[in-house]
Parts: structure tokens; C-alpha cells; sequence
């Protein structure tokens, strides 16, 4: 592993509250035999990520308490109830002068993700200009690459639950697809039949 890519850190946002499901944030839920806020952590350091910054929102303090997230930075985000946009920001802030040279940004309520796919996009990252995107047949989803190059543009416009989207149309043709749909299953926890999926 080159120096750079030592430099690429996991972000893993994790402060939505579950609206949908009616009221119980997603970091908290059970999956595999812990909670997903772990899961999700692990499979960012599985994935080769050198640090994992973890952001925080919806009852922050009991997953605190009750996850195991050793070696990780959590970062409070005291607006997460404005969309996962402030949670991105957040992030992107936290990771600002760490020596980061980029974000491999991951949903916690994406399960189906596994450590392939962030290593996939891990991998593609060149220098702080990047752009990378995991893509499903074709089309961009997550894991997701900021190079530090973007931050100041991203959090400029990461707004609502749009996160980085806009940010990521505007500059479409800059933006590395990998093909992810044969080692994950780009799924959300959203709703309650989706907790069929949890294990």
C-alpha cells in the first residue's frame, strides 16, 4: 500500500434516527450479532481503510454507551436531524487537517456492502482529485471517494438528504465508475420489510 492510499479514511455515516421505522436509529439495530454501527466499521477497516471516522446524531450517547467501536473517531452531529447532508459535513470537517488525503464515504444502513466494494473504490483513488464511485450494473451508488481536493465543494452543497449528489452530477464526467454489482448489494434499511435483511 502506497503512502496515499494509506491517507484514504473511512467515513461512515451513521446519525439518521429511522423515521421509517419508527423512531429507532439504524447505527443501533442488530445485525449478525451486533449492531450495525459496528458492522458498518469494520467493513471500512476490512476494506483497507487506514482510520475510520464514525458521524454521529440520532441518540449519540446510547450508541456510544453500547457500541463497540475501538480505534474509530466519533463525530457528533448535532443537526443530523436536517438530512444526511450535515452529516457529511460533519465528517468532512472532522477529517480536515488529519492528513487525509481522501473519504471513502460509507452508509451505515447499507449491510449488503462489504469490505470488497471499499476496497474496489479504495483502490481507484489516484490523488486528491479523485472522484470514485462504486456502480451497479452500470449505475453510481455507494461506497463512495472524495478526494480532499472536493471537500470545500461538497460541503458547499451537500444539503437535505442529497448529501454529495448534486456535487457529483455537476462534475459527472470526473467521476471514476467501479463496477461493484458482482461483491455487493447496494439495499437500504429503510423501512420495516427491509429489516428482512438483517441477519
Amino acid at each position: 500500500m502506497t503512502d496515499d492510499e494509506n491517507r484514504v479514511a473511512g467515513l461512515l455515516l451513521a446519525a439518521g434516527g429511522g423515521r421509517r421505522l419508527g423512531g429507532r436509529p439504524k447505527a443501533l439495530l442488530p445485525h449478525r450479532g451486533r449492531l450495525l454501527v459496528e458492522h458498518a466499521a469494520e467493513v471500512l477497516r476490512a476494506g483497507g481503510c487506514a482510520s475510520v471516522h464514525v458521524v454521529l446524531g440520532a441518540r449519540a450517547e446510547e450508541v456510544r454507551a453500547r457500541a463497540e467501536l475501538p480505534d474509530c473517531a466519533l463525530v457528533d452531529n448535532p443537526d443530523w436531524e436536517h438530512g444526511m447532508g450535515t452529516s457529511l459535513r460533519a465528517g468532512l470537517d472532522a477529517l480536515a487537517g488529519t492528513g487525509a488525503r481522501a473519504a471513502l464515504v460509507l452508509l451505515v444502513d447499507q449491510p449488503g456492502i462489504g469490505p470488497g466494494a471499499v476496497a474496489r473504490v479504495r483502490l481507484a483513488y489516484r490523488s486528491p482529485r479523485s472522484l470514485v464511485s462504486a456502480a451497479y450494473d452500470g449505475v453510481r451508488g455507494h461506497p463512495v471517494l472524495f478526494g480532499a481536493g472536493h471537500w470545500a465543494g461538497i460541503a458547499a452543497t451537500a444539503t437535505g438528504d442529497r448529501g454529495a449528489r448534486a456535487y457529483l452530477g455537476k462534475h459527472a464526467d470526473a467521476v471514476e465508475l467501479v463496477e461493484c454489482g458482482d461483491v455487493a448489494e447496494a439495499y437500504d434499511i429503510d423501512t420495516e420489510a427491509d429489516l428482512a435483511h438483517l441477519e
